[in-house]
């Protein structure tokens, strides 16, 4: 007769994304894990696998919030700018703020410290990226065709280089904490709007 689980793996990966989050992979040691998550390691690999998997978990996680909120802001009915300006300002603003700063965002951290030699981290990356990529990419094109956005302006070079200014945003956030120098930085991409 199998035995039931004694812990719940839901809040298990969730206490795992925070630890993660925080200190990063390298930094997060099996022992960390048991401790943090009130787990024993037989259950931890019985139930998510070896560490890496654990944290490529925790990333999937983080994805789900991710891309329904911001297909939300994007979507919604009447003009298509007011949402992509909103987005840029409230990445800015959480860049510098000091409760979210030093985290950074999940998939930026996974791309700094992984994907570099961690191929299976590298594609959830650049699949995340994508996804962002084309929400600006759909946002900007509805904005071109409603004449918010002049015609020679180019939808998906805009969307690369938002999203290039969100992800930049994120890194520089972590080590800064001058909300002007974001601010700046989300002002004068948000000019190429005009």
């Amino acid at each position: 007769m199998a035995r039931t689980k004694e812990f719940d793996p839901d809040a298990a990966l969730r206490a795992a994304l925070e630890l993660f989050w925080r200190r990063g992979y390298e930094a997060t040691s099996m022992s960390d894990l048991v401790e943090h998550l009130g787990v024993g390691r037989a259950s931890i690999y019985a139930t998510f696998g070896n560490k890496r998997e654990l944290y490529l978990k925790a990333l999937a996680r983080y994805e789900q919030g991710l891309l329904p909120d911001l297909l939300a802001d994007l979507s919604r009915p009447g003009p298509a700018l007011p949402g992509v300006r909103a987005l840029v300002r409230r990445y800015a603003a959480e860049a510098s703020a000091d409760d979210s700063r030093l985290h950074g965002c999940f998939v930026t951290n996974t791309a700094a410290e992984l994907a570099p030699h961690d191929t299976d981290a590298a594609r959830r990356v650049e699949r995340n990226w994508d996804q962002l990529e084309t929400v600006l990419h759909t946002t900007l094109a509805r904005a071109r065709a409603e004449g918010e956005l002049p015609a020679g302006r180019d939808p998906l070079a805009l969307a690369r280089m938002l999203l290039v200014l969100l992800q930049g945003m994120r890194v520089v956030g972590k080590a800064s904490p001058d909300p002007a120098r974001m601010r700046d930085a989300a002002e004068q991409a948000l000019a190429l709007l005009d």
